[in-house]
């Protein structure tokens, strides 16, 4: 059973929970970016990486199929990015569905990896020179397919494809909705596989999308009032820290 159940009847974690949500919406809103990663290092404070990562599916799921559908030219990013999202679903899938057999001290440093490599490439302009091949698509697909499985957070190798082939801005927010819409829905049929994405964590899971998408809402209200720049990078700093934090306890 999972142990989220035993958060029922708790006012003070209810509210902790669905705060989680709400930031992570505002976050997304405002910046376009983050939501997986600020759930998972909120909800991994107070329950385990094995029911955070259920929960968070649906709305992950949600978001990224709206970022898609609003970017431009979905077929021609679908025609020239289908490598790179089958390797994500092969990879992510394969290790999704065998999530249970890893201990919990992995998921923890696999989350914390991702939020380092989410947080160091965007504040300090890292860039990896990328070229046009298809074996470039099939190794970041395939990074971000292992780092998602195990942390739901598959981000860090997709931005940095992207800004390594230097990508304009429209054709970003294109390419990178495919690829974490593809990744969304994989891991939410991996999940149901082996019984994780159960009727006990939709519910929850489907709460916390209302609660996201309001604080979504507020999100593109704050980006108008608010300097987006130092807004980021507040944010990416707040992920390097607490990034470094569960690679350290992950490993003492």
């Amino acid at each position: 059973m999972l142990d989220l159940l035993v958060f029922e009847g708790s006012f003070v974690l209810t509210a902790y929970i669905a705060a989680a949500f709400l930031i992570a919406g505002v976050v997304k809103g405002t910046l376009g970016m983050g939501l997986p990663a600020i759930l998972m290092v909120m909800l991994t404070m107070i329950m385990s990486p094995l029911t955070a990562i259920p929960l968070i599916t649906l709305p992950m799921l949600f978001s990224n199929v709206v970022q898609f559908a609003r970017g431009p030219s979905p077929g021609q990013v679908v025609k020239g990015y289908w490598v790179f999202a089958l390797a994500i679903v092969v990879t992510l899938g394969l290790t999704a569905s065998n999530i249970t057999s890893f201990p919990e001290s992995l998921l923890l440093l696999s989350i914390g990896v991702a939020l380092v490599l989410f947080a160091v490439p965007s504040l300090f302009g890292v860039r990896f020179p990328i070229g046009p091949g298809l074996i470039w698509q099939v190794l970041a697909g395939s990074v971000a397919g292992v780092l998602g499985g195990l942390s739901a957070v598959w981000s860090p190798p997709v931005v940095m494809y992207t800004m390594g082939r230097n990508v304009d801005k429209d054709d970003f927010i294109g390419i990178n909705g495919f690829l974490f819409m593809v990744g969304s829905l994989t891991l939410a049929v991996a999940l149901g596989g082996i019984g994780l994405l159960t009727h006990d964590i939709m519910v929850p899971s489907i709460a916390g999308l209302v609660v996201s998408m309001i604080g979504f809402r507020l999100g593109e209200l704050i980006r108008k009032r608010i300097n987006r720049d130092m807004f980021r990078k507040l944010i990416l700093v707040a992920f390097l820290i607490l990034g470094g934090r569960l690679v350290v306890i992950s490993v003492i």
